[in-house]
């Protein structure tokens, strides 16, 4: 699932998405096997559990999250 990261706020990625010129034609982030091609990675958390997180920052200056788990 992708979030946005906004101070203590997680957004649905949908929600910022739609406008950007860079998403894809459904107004998600462009996330294709297992990386975002509209932004960079900022930093892998190791697994806590069950769970990852990846973090990106896309080309409009969003913090994105990847939450997997």
């Amino acid at each position: 699932m992708l979030v946005i990261l906004m101070d203590n706020q997680l957004l649905p990625s949908q929600s910022v998405c739609q406008g950007c010129v860079m998403a894809d034609q459904q107004g998600r982030p462009r996330w294709y096997g297992g990386e975002l091609l509209c932004g960079r990675a900022l930093q892998c958390l190791p697994e806590d559990g069950d769970h990852r997180l990846n973090q990106y920052e896309c080309q409009m200056g969003f913090r994105i999250a990847h939450i997997d788990g």
